[in-house]
C-alpha cells in the first residue's frame, strides 16, 4: 500500500498533468479539455498507480528477502523491474543483506513495532550506503597494499602521497621519514615466518561488515573465501593510521614544546621545587622526630672518640713532660711578644684614629654631663664641678665685652646724632622751601646752614671738656653726685612703674618729646636684649596704665592717638626697626614703582578728566565734553567704566604681591611689635570682657598694619624703605598707585567695606572680605609670642651675673629735665612715703643748673652769648654706668638676693679645688695642703686677671675680698650664708642644699646664653652702626646739596646786587663796613586792626584801638624783632618774636596767634607787613 504522501503526491501529480493539459488547450484557443484529454489523463494516472501497486509488491517482496537472510533472494527482489531501484550491482548482494538487514532490525527497534517494514527510499539509501562502503574499503585495501609493499621494498617516497590520499589523513611532509620508519618497525614486529598467508587481507567497514581483498588479483568481495587465512604480517588500516596519527601528534607535540619551552621549563621547575621541598619537609620532620635519638647517638658516639683521643695524648704528653713544659715556655713567650709588637704596631699605624676615639669618648662623657647640667632637675655635685670653670671671666670676654660697650655707645651716639641731624634737615627743607616761596632771606638759610656744618664738629669737644672738669671730674662731691644720678636711672629702668606713671602726668606734646628723648636714651634705644626687655616692660606697664585710666570705648584706641601706641610705632620704626619695616617693604614696594606700566586710578574724576586731555591731545580740538563733573558724571562714560575697572584689576594683583610679603614674614615682624599687640588684645579683653574676638584683632590690626607698616608704603621715601638720592622725589603716579594699595589694604585689615563715596569701587567688597580673613589669622599668628623673660631668658638676678654694669648715654638737659619732672610729680609717681625713689630724690637734692654739670669756668662770666653757650653745652652728652644702691654692704644680710649670688661665688671656688660627692661633704672634710695650694693659685690668678679689668666691668670690693680667702674661711662663709637662706626658706639642708646647687647650674647654663648672645649682639651692633653710617653719609650728601644750593642762590645775588655782600654768619655789611640801621615801626592797634593784623584784643572795645600803640624793633639776630605794647604812652608788655616762629606756624596752617596773652593776630598778614616794611617784599 501506498503512504500518505505517496498518494499526495500522486494526486499532485495528476493535477498537474490536468493542469497541463489545460494550459495546452488555452495556448490553442479551447476553454475546455476534450474527451481526449481526460481520457489521457485517466489512463496516465491509472497506469502510474498500476506502476505504484507493483512497486509496493516489490518493496514487500525486498522485505522479506532480508528476512529470510539469503543474500540471493535478496538480489533478486532487488533487481525486479517494478522496484526502480538503482545502481544495484549483484557483486555486493552480501553486503546489501548485511546493510538493509541491520537498518530493518534498527527502525523495528525505534518504533519498537517488529512488524515494521522498509521503505523504498530507506532500501534505496541502504543500496547507497553499501556501495560507497564497498568503495571505501576497496580504495582503503589499495592503500594498505601498496604501504605494505611500499614497505617490504624500503620506498619511502610513495608513504606520503598514500596515507594522504587513501586514508585521507592531514600529514605533514617534514616526518616523511618518521612515518615511514614507525610503520616499518611496526609491520617488523608483525612479519612472521607463516608460508600458509594467503593474498587475502581482511577489512571492517564500519566496524561491522568484514571486506577481504586479495593483494594478488587486485579483487575484493564481502564473502570469505573458503579454506583462507588473511595476511597478518601486514599493517592494518586501522594500525596505519594510529602509528600515522601518533607520528603527527608527536611532532606537534614536539613543536608545541619547542614553542613554550621556558614555561615548561618553569612548570618542571615548580615542579621539582615542590617535590625536592617535599621531600625535605619529609625528612625534616623525621629527623624531628627522631632527635633525642639522634643526638643520643652522636653524644655516645663524640663521647667514645673524645675518650679515646684524650686517653692516647694523656699517655704521650706523661711521656714527654720535660720536652713539653720547654716548648710551652718558648711558644708562650714568642706569642706574647709578637701580640705585644702587634698591639704596639697597630698603635702607632692607627695613632690618628685612637686620638679621635679617645676625643669622641671624652666629648660624649662631657656631652652626657653637659645634658646633665642642662637637663636634670637636681644636677649632680660632680657633674657641676666639670662644669664651674664656665663661670671665670677671660682677656676675650673683657674684650667682647668693651667691644660691646663701644659698639653701644657709638650706635646711641649715631642714633641720637642722626635723629637731631634728620630735624634740623627737615627745617632746612622747610626753610628753603619758604625761601622758593620768597618767604624769608636767604641769610636766614645761610645761618641754619652753618649750624649743620658746625654741630658734628663741637660736639666731640664740648663732650671732652665735660669729662674733664665737668660731674665726672675727680672729686669726691662730684663723684657722689654721680653715683647718685646712676643709682637714680638704674631705678627708673629696672622699675618701669615710675616712668609709666610720669609719661601720663604730663601734658601730650610734652610727654612726646619726653619719651623720643629721655626715655629711648634710659634704655639705649633697646641696643642689647637687657635693656630690649627692660623697654618693653615699660611699654607694657604704660600701655595697661593708659588702658585702665584713660580708654572709657574699645574704639578710643582706634579714633584717638594713644600715647604708648605712639611710642612703641615710633621706635620700631626708629633706628632698630627700621632695617625690618625695609626688608619686610622694600622688595615688594620696589617692584611697584619700577613698574612704569603700572598706573592705578580709582578716582573716577581723574580718570574721566585724563580721558578728556588723551581726547583733545589725540584730535588737536577742545573736547565737548564738561570738564569739571562728579562722580556720578563720571561714571556715566563707558571708557571711563572700563579704565577704572582696568586699574581695580591691577590693584587686585598688586596688593595680592604686598599680601603675600606681609603674610610670609611674620617672624622677621620686630618681637616688641608682636608682644605689644599680644599685651594691647589681652588688656582691652581685661577691660572690655563683652568684646568679640574679632573687635579685639581689628585693635590689634590697627597697631601692626595702620600704624606700623600703612605709613611706610604710603611714603616709603620718608621711612627709609627705598634708596632716593639727595634731591630726589617719588613720581605722583607711584605715590598714587602705592596709596591705593595701602586704601585696600587699610579697609581690608579693618574690614570695611567700600560704601558711600567709594562706592564705585564695591565690586572689591568680597576680595576685601576675604582678605581680612587671612589678616584676621596674620594679627592671632603675630599675637602668638612667648614672655620677654622666656624670649631674652632674662630674670632677677642676670644683673648680678653679667660681667659690665649696664651704661646710657644722655645729655646734661636732659638729666636736668628728668629730675625735674620727678621733683614736680614726685607725689603722683611715688605716693609711699618709704619708696626707694622718694629716698634717691632726696638725696640728690634741688634740680642742679647747667653749670653745676659743666664746672666751674667752663663757661666765661663775661661773654655776651653766655645764654646760648650754655644751651649749646646742654646737650652735650655724658655717659652714666648705672648700679643699684641697694646691693648687699659687708656685714649685712638684709639683702637675700646679694647673699644668695656671694654664697654661690664662694662655693664654685671650694668645689673646684676640693672634690666630694656633696655640698655637706665637702664642707666637713678639711681641705689638704695640695687644694689649699691650688686655691691659692686660682686667687693669684683673679687677682692678676682683676688688675687688667676695666673699672667699669669690675665687682664690689666685697666680693674681690671674699674672694681671696683660704679655703677653710671660705667654708665658713658658706656655712653661716646657708643658715640664713635656709632660714629665708631658700634652701634646705635636708635636700643637701640642691637648691643652691640647682641656681649655679643656672648661672653656668646663662654664662653660655650670654656669651652666645653677646656674639650674636656684636653682630647686630655692627650691621646696625653701618647702616646708621650709611644714613649719616646720606644726610651729608644732602648737607652738601643744600649747600650747592644755598652758593648758587649767594652766587646770583652778588651778580645782582653787587653793592651788598652777605657773610655766612647770617649779618649784612655796606661798603665801609658799617652796619645797616633799621628803624623801629610804629603803629596803633587801630591802624593795625584796619589792615587786618590785629583781629581782636580782649577785655578792649574797637573805639579804644587808638590808644595802644605797638613798636616792632628789629633785633641784632636777622629775623629777630622785639614788641612793645603800650596803652596811652604807658609801656605795658614786651614781647620776643622769631620770624621764622611764624614761618613754622604759617607751615603747619595755624591762622590766628595769641600776643601778649591778649591780642589775636593773623599770622600771613603780620608776615605779610614784616615781609614788606623790613624786606622790602
Amino acid at each position: 500500500m501506498l503512504d500518505k504522501s505517496e498518494i499526495q503526491k500522486e494526486v499532485s501529480l495528476a493535477n498537474a498533468e490536468a493542469e497541463a493539459h489545460k494550459l495546452k488547450a488555452s495556448s490553442q484557443g479551447q476553454d475546455y479539455l476534450s474527451w481526449n484529454d481526460i481520457q489521457n489523463c485517466i489512463d496516465m494516472v491509472n497506469m502510474q498507480i498500476q506502476e505504484e501497486n507493483e512497486r509496493i509488491i516489490a518493496i514487500g517482496h525486498i522485505n522479506e528477502a532480508v528476512d529470510q537472510g539469503n543474500p540471493e533472494k535478496t538480489l533478486e527482489a532487488l533487481l525486479l523491474p517494478t522496484a526502480k531501484l538503482q545502481d544495484v550491482r549483484p557483486v555486493n548482494a552480501r553486503h546489501y543483506q548485511d546493510v538493509l538487514h541491520h537498518a530493518k532490525a534498527q527502525k523495528c527497534k525505534e518504533s519498537q513495532d517488529e512488524s515494521a517494514l522498509l521503505w523504498l527510499d530507506e532500501i534505496q539509501r541502504g543500496i547507497n550506503d553499501s556501495n560507497n562502503n564497498i568503495k571505501e574499503a576497496a580504495a582503503l585495501a589499495v592503500g594498505i597494499s601498496v604501504i605494505n609493499k611500499s614497505l617490504e621494498k624500503g620506498d619511502s617516497q610513495s608513504i606520503l602521497m598514500i596515507l594522504q590520499s587513501r586514508f585521507g589523513l592531514r600529514v605533514i611532509p617534514e616526518c616523511a621519514e618518521a612515518y615511514f620508519r614507525k610503520l616499518s618497525e611496526a609491520k617488523n614486529m608483525k612479519t612472521t615466518e607463516d608460508s600458509s598467508e594467503s593474498p587475502w587481507i581482511k577489512l571492517v567497514m564500519k566496524a561491522m561488515y568484514d571486506y577481504y581483498y586479495n593483494v594478488e588479483t587486485e579483487e575484493g568481495t564481502c564473502v570469505a573465501p573458503k579454506g583462507v587465512v588473511p595476511k597478518t604480517s601486514w599493517l592494518t588500516g586501522e594500525e596505519i593510521q594510529n602509528i600515522a596519527g601518533q607520528v603527527t601528534a608527536d611532532y606537534n607535540r614536539e613543536q608545541l614544546w619547542l614553542a613554550n619551552e621556558n614555561l615548561i621549563v618553569g612548570l618542571q621547575a615548580r615542579a621539582r621545587g615542590f617535590l625536592v621541598r617535599k621531600n625535605f619537609q619529609e625528612r625534616k620532620a623525621y629527623l624531628q622526630n627522631q632527635e633525642p635519638s639522634a643526638i643520643k647517638i652522636q653524644a655516645f658516639w663524640k663521647g667514645f672518640k673524645q675518650r679515646k683521643s684524650y686517653v692516647d695524648r694523656l699517655k704521650v704528653l706523661q711521656g714527654n713532660v720535660a720536652a713539653i713544659v720547654k716548648i710551652q715556655s718558648w711558644v708562650k713567650m714568642w706569642l706574647a711578644r709578637r701580640a705585644y709588637r702587634n698591639r704596639l704596631q697597630y698603635f702607632k699605624d692607627h695613632n690618628d684614629q685612637i686620638v679621635k676615639i679617645q676625643a669622641f669618648l671624652r666629648a660624649n662623657k662631657a656631652r652626657e654631663d653637659y645634658r646633665t647640667l642642662i637637663g636634670a632637675e637636681n644636677p649632680p655635685l660632680t657633674v657641676l664641678r666639670k662644669f664651674a670653670y664656665l663661670l671665670d671671666q677671660s682677656d676675650l670676654d673683657f674684650q667682647e665685652e668693651l667691644e660691646v660697650m663701644r659698639l653701644r655707645e657709638e650706635v646711641v651716639t649715631k642714633i641720637r646724632s642722626n635723629q637731631q641731624l634728620e630735624k634740623d634737615l627737615n627745617l632746612m627743607d622747610i626753610k628753603i622751601g619758604l625761601l622758593v616761596k620768597n618767604r624769608i632771606t636767604l641769610q636766614d638759610v645761610v645761618l641754619h646752614s652753618k649750624k649743620l656744618n658746625k654741630k658734628s664738629k663741637s660736639q666731640l669737644e664740648e663732650m671732652v671738656m665735660v669729662d674733664k672738669q665737668g660731674i665726672k671730674g675727680l672729686s669726691k662731691e662730684r663723684r657722689k653726685k654721680l653715683e647718685a644720678y646712676q643709682h637714680l636711672f638704674y631705678l627708673l629702668q629696672t622699675n618701669p612703674t615710675y616712668l609709666a606713671k610720669l609719661i601720663f602726668q604730663m601734658p601730650q606734646n610734652k610727654s612726646t618729646k619726653f619719651m623720643d628723648t629721655v626715655i629711648f636714651t634710659l634704655y639705649n634705644y633697646a641696643s642689647n636684649q637687657r635693656e630690649e626687655y627692660l623697654l618693653l616692660k615699660l611699654f607694657k606697664t604704660a600701655l595697661e596704665e593708659e588702658i585702665n585710666s584713660k580708654v572709657d570705648q574699645i574704639q578710643d584706641i582706634v579714633t584717638g592717638n594713644p600715647t604708648v601706641i605712639k611710642m612703641v610705632v615710633s621706635f620700631n620704626r626708629g633706628a632698630r626697626g627700621q632695617n625690618t619695616l625695609r626688608q619686610l617693604l622694600a622688595p615688594v614696594v620696589k617692584e611697584i614703582m619700577e613698574d612704569k606700566s603700572l598706573i592705578i586710578n580709582t578716582s573716577p574724576v581723574d580718570v574721566y578728566k585724563a580721558w578728556v586731555n588723551q581726547l583733545e591731545m589725540q584730535t588737536g580740538e577742545a573736547s565737548k565734553l564738561p570738564y569739571d563733573v562728579t562722580t556720578e558724571q563720571a561714571l556715566t562714560h563707558a571708557e571711563v567704566v572700563n579704565k577704572l575697572e582696568s586699574s581695580i584689576q591691577s590693584l587686585r594683583a598688586v596688593t595680592d604681591k604686598v599680601l603675600t610679603s606681609i603674610f610670609s614674614s611674620l617672624n622677621m615682624m620686630p618681637y616688641g611689635m608682636r608682644y605689644i599687640a599680644k599685651v594691647l588684645k589681652s588688656s582691652l579683653h581685661e577691660k572690655f570682657p563683652d568684646a568679640t574676638e574679632d573687635e579685639l584683632l581689628k585693635i590689634v590690626g590697627n597697631l601692626l598694619y595702620y600704624r606700623y607698616m600703612n605709613p611706610a608704603i604710603v611714603a616709603p621715601d620718608g621711612f627709609d624703605i627705598i634708596d632716593i638720592t639727595a634731591g630726589g622725589q617719588i613720581h605722583p603716579d607711584q605715590r598714587r598707585n602705592l596709596g591705593c594699595v595701602a586704601k585696600v589694604l587699610q579697609h581690608a585689615a579693618s574690614n570695611k567695606l567700600f560704601e558711600g563715596e567709594s562706592e564705585h569701587l564695591s565690586s572689591m567688597n568680597t576680595y576685601l572680605s576675604q582678605t581680612y580673613q587671612k589678616f584676621r589669622n596674620f594679627f592671632q599668628a603675630a599675637c602668638d609670642v612667648p614672655e620677654p623673660e622666656e624670649k631674652f631668658n632674662i630674670d632677677e638676678y642676670s644683673d648680678m651675673v653679667t660681667l659690665s654694669k649696664p651704661v646710657i648715654y644722655i645729655s646734661i638737659e636732659e638729666i636736668i629735665n628728668t629730675h625735674s619732672l620727678l621733683l614736680e610729680h614726685q607725689d603722683a609717681i611715688a605716693t609711699e612715703t618709704n619708696d626707694l625713689l622718694n629716698e634717691l630724690l632726696e638725696g640728690l637734692g634741688p634740680v642742679p643748673d647747667i653749670e653745676s654739670f659743666l664746672g666751674e669756668g667752663a663757661v666765661d662770666p663775661n661773654d655776651p652769648n653766655r645764654e646760648s653757650t650754655l644751651n649749646q653745652l646742654a646737650k652735650t652728652e655724658i655717659s652714666l654706668s648705672l648700679t643699684s644702691k641697694y646691693e648687699l654692704r659687708e656685714g649685712e644680710d638684709q639683702d637675700l638676693k646679694s647673699l644668695m649670688i656671694k654664697t654661690k661665688r664662694l662655693i664654685v671656688d671650694v668645689i673646684r679645688t676640693q672634690p666630694g660627692d656633696t655640698l655637706l661633704e665637702i664642707l666637713e672634710t678639711p681641705a689638704t695642703a695640695q687644694q689649699e695650694s691650688e686655691n691659692l693659685k686660682l686667687v693669684e690668678k683673679r687677682a692678676i686677671l682683676d688688675s687688667k679689668t676695666p673699672e667699669k666691668m669690675k665687682h664690689s670690693q666685697s666680693i674681690f675680698e671674699d674672694g681671696q680667702l683660704p679655703i677653710e674661711q671660705k667654708k665658713r662663709k658658706i656655712q653661716r650664708n646657708l643658715r640664713t637662706l635656709e632660714q629665708a626658706g631658700l634652701v634646705s639642708s635636708a635636700t643637701k642644699y640642691q637648691e643652691i646647687i640647682n641656681e649655679i647650674a643656672k648661672d653656668i647654663r646663662n654664662q653660655r646664653r650670654y656669651r652666645h648672645h653677646r656674639k650674636a649682639e656684636l653682630v647686630k651692633l655692627q650691621q646696625t652702626l653701618n647702616a646708621l653710617n650709611s644714613k649719616t653719609a646720606f644726610y651729608e650728601e644732602q648737607i652738601n646739596y643744600y649747600n650747592t644750593y644755598i652758593k648758587t642762590c649767594l652766587d646770583n645775588l652778588t651778580r645782582r646786587n653787587s653793592r651788598r655782600s652777605i657773610k655766612f654768619d647770617g649779618k649784612e655789611e655796606v661798603k665801609g663796613s658799617k652796619k645797616l640801621k633799621q628803624t623801629p615801626l610804629k603803629y596803633t592797634a587801630a591802624r593795625l586792626h584796619e589792615k587786618g593784623v590785629i583781629l581782636e584784643i580782649e577785655d578792649l572795645q574797637t573805639n579804644q584801638f587808638k590808644n595802644v600803640m605797638f613798636d616792632i624793633t628789629p633785633g641784632e639776630e636777622v629775623g629777630d624783632f622785639e614788641i612793645k605794647a603800650k596803652f596811652l604812652g604807658v609801656e605795658m608788655e614786651k614781647v620776643q618774636l622769631h620770624f621764622q616762629d611764624l614761618l613754622q606756624m604759617q607751615y603747619e596752617g595755624v591762622a590766628v596767634m595769641k600776643m601778649f596773652d591778649k591780642a589775636k593776630v593773623n599770622v600771613n598778614l603780620l608776615i605779610f607787613l614784616l615781609n614788606k616794611k623790613f624786606y622790602g617784599k
